[in-house]
């Protein structure tokens, strides 16, 4: 299946075709290659509109992640119909991420890729409201970085170590 990757924003450069790749490496990580993925790469103000409609925080952010299916943490979607093989959609908040890697010093196409697995994780219903929650999707998040790192030589770890 595929990753619909669009860039809707023209504030950053996105390297599009690394980023697909990763995400195609991270969803077979998961289990998850027969599903498709939408990925939208925004700016500030598209992501500032759908955090505030969605999250009542009308502020730009990192990711959003919108799931298709309903599911316990780590479980795949029982599809009933091929129109159903779809994790979701994920809006990457590439303006707000390159002005955090400025900040900080950090390789945005990196950063790009260990936030595209955050928002992987939620689609299949991980979340991090509660130290538990967190704990479980934190070690998902370092599980399948650490076969993309496998598969790529790179050494990507998430970006959440210090949440709780």
């Amino acid at each position: 299946m595929s990753v619909a990757l669009r860039n809707a924003q023209r504030s950053v450069l996105v390297r599009r075709a690394p980023l697909r790749r990763a995400v195609c490496a991270l969803r077979e990580a998961l289990g998850a290659s027969r599903f498709d993925v939408g990925l939208v790469c925004a700016g500030n103000e598209l992501m500032r509109r759908l955090n505030g409609a969605y999250r009542q925080c009308p502020e730009p952010t990192d990711v959003l992640s919108f799931p298709l299916h309903r599911v316990a943490a780590g479980e795949l979607p029982r599809p009933r119909c091929r129109d159903e093989y779809n994790l979701g959609d994920i809006f990457l908040g590439v303006e707000y991420i390159h002005q955090q890697c400025r900040d900080t010093g950090e390789d945005f196409d990196s950063v790009l890729v260990v936030t595209a697995a955050h928002g992987l994780c939620h689609l299949l219903g991980y979340r991090h409201d509660t130290k538990p929650e967190w704990q479980q999707m934190y070690q998902k998040e370092v599980e399948i970085l650490e076969e993309l790192n496998r598969v790529t030589g790179a050494s990507l770890r998430p970006l959440t170590a210090g949440l709780f």
